[in-house]
């Protein structure tokens, strides 16, 4: 624990004593006032107790593990919660979370954290589902009756799983817990809520079965499509690492080769996100797009370096050469699938809304919607970065500039959605120009800026046009 802020190791130990607090009985064992304990059918919390540990430590090896695995295999947790009292229920995660591996530090917190928080979400699941009745459903196999009692206890369980991250996530981070985002927490548990729905059903499956006259081995053969199912997620979240490896790879060689642009792919991604957000669109279409704004100036690796390095104007047949970086960008990435829209956006970036842009010359709707996004992302970084051929304006000005241009170059949607979003949020780039100007000696003094009400040039107001520098 000791990588933790102290604020988050007292969260942890606080999780961990409500969590060893659900594990004791709710009664003695002798009668009292009339009540008995309720009996505890120890054989099948041990089989379930040990098919847990398995599936846990299954779905964490290298056949059907996710890289940096988050996830639980909640099925046979969610089953306990319908066949067992719920302190039974509850010491079913214990074993398995706590022995199997965890590959990042703290070790020891995060087997605990882990622990802790199943423990009393499966709990808090079992009282729902034996409130609502659900256990004797389970029994008498009345599947009606037994789908609402598994709807009250997915929800409890989803529900308490939200909130304990969105707990241990503000404390790590420094973030007081009454200050976070009741948006982000509700996005998080919306997003958490399907999947553990599906694991609900499948855990109600195998109470039946477990319950049915064929016993435990039947309800065994509910694991198996859900392995299946688990292994595909896997090659899928394998697939994505692999496109996200070779997009940095992507970016770093930009930047090796242009060193004074470093960092402004980020940037441009981060923009790109903010606008994205801003005008609703999901999270697989935002993240689309950042990737879009961090792929945008990929062609630049066909582009020769002593054009881009350049000290002096350039010639307009190296200005041509230099406007093919959007299509040597899209021959680069048109193979990825994965990125969808944002090879379009890589192709169409420098295109303007009054066709003056490049390198084909389309207006308005014809644009692709994501090159639009990019389009304000570069111009906005491009004006609020510091080059060897102007010096950074600041945030309110920049927005000015394409405010003023909005309609000609660029989308007023995507203009006004990134004034929104800095309005609100500001402007904090993960990484600035100066943090990453490359090693050597120091650059030439940067031009003046121009004034904020220059005239734009052929193909935006100072958005990254192709120029060498001075």
């Amino acid at each position: 624990m000791e990588a933790l802020p102290t604020r988050a190791r007292v969260y942890v130990a606080g999780v961990a004593v409500a969590g060893l607090l659900c594990l004791l009985p709710p009664h003695v064992a002798q009668t009292v006032h009339g009540l008995q304990m309720p009996h505890v059918p120890w054989r099948e919390f041990a089989s379930l107790a040990v098919l847990y540990a398995c599936c846990e430590c299954l779905v964490r090896s290298r056949y059907l593990g996710v890289p940096n695995p988050g996830g639980t295999f909640h099925p046979v947790l969610l089953a306990a919660a319908f066949l067992l009292p719920p302190s039974a229920a509850a010491l079913v995660a214990l074993p398995g979370a706590l022995l199997t591996p965890v590959e990042q530090r703290p070790f020891l917190a995060r087997r605990i954290w882990r622990a802790a928080q199943l423990t009393l979400a499966v709990w808090a699941a079992s009282r729902a589902h034996q409130a609502a009745d659900g256990r004797d459903a389970v029994a008498a196999g009345d599947v009606p009756a037994a789908l609402g009692a598994v709807g009250a206890s997915v929800l409890v369980f989803c529900l308490l799983l939200t909130l304990l991250d969105h707990g241990i996530v503000a404390l790590t981070a420094g973030v007081p817990l009454w200050r976070g985002s009741p948006a982000a927490w509700w996005r998080l548990f919306l997003r958490s809520l399907a999947p553990v729905t599906v694991h609900g059903l499948a855990g109600l499956m195998m109470a039946l079965l477990w319950r049915g006259p064929y016993g435990p081995v039947a309800a065994l053969l509910v694991l198996l499509p859900m392995c299946v199912s688990w292994w595909a997620f896997a090659q899928y979240h394998r697939e994505r690492a692999a496109h996200q490896a070779t997009i940095r790879a992507l970016v770093q060689a930009v930047d090796i080769k242009d060193g004074y642009t470093r960092g402004h792919s980020e940037r441009v991604g981060q923009a790109s996100t903010m606008i994205a957000r801003e005008l609703g669109m999901d999270d697989e279409r935002t993240e689309v797009l950042r990737f879009a704004g961090i792929l945008h100036d990929v062609g630049k690796l066909g582009v020769p370096t002593r054009l881009l390095t350049k000290n002096g104007p350039l010639t307009p047949e190296e200005r041509r050469v230099i406007e093919l970086h959007p299509e040597y960008g899209h021959e680069m990435v048109r193979g990825i699938s994965f990125l969808g829209e944002a090879r379009a956006a890589v192709l169409h970036h420098h295109e303007r809304l009054d066709g003056s842009g490049y390198p084909y010359g389309l207006a308005g709707g014809q644009i692709p919607e994501s090159a639009r996004v990019v389009a304000v992302a570069d111009a906005f970084d491009a004006m609020t970065s510091t080059r060897s051929y102007s010096r950074a304006r600041p945030v309110p000005v920049a927005l000015e500039e394409l405010q003023r241009c909005a309609g000609a170059h660029f989308d007023p949607r995507m203009v006004e959605a990134l004034v929104r979003a800095i309005g609100r949020a500001g402007w904090h780039p993960a990484v600035t120009a100066e943090d990453v100007r490359p090693p050597g000696p120091p650059a030439p003094a940067p031009a003046p800026a121009p004034a904020p009400d220059a005239a734009p040039g052929p193909a935006g107001p100072v958005a990254d046009q192709p120029r060498a520098r001075r």
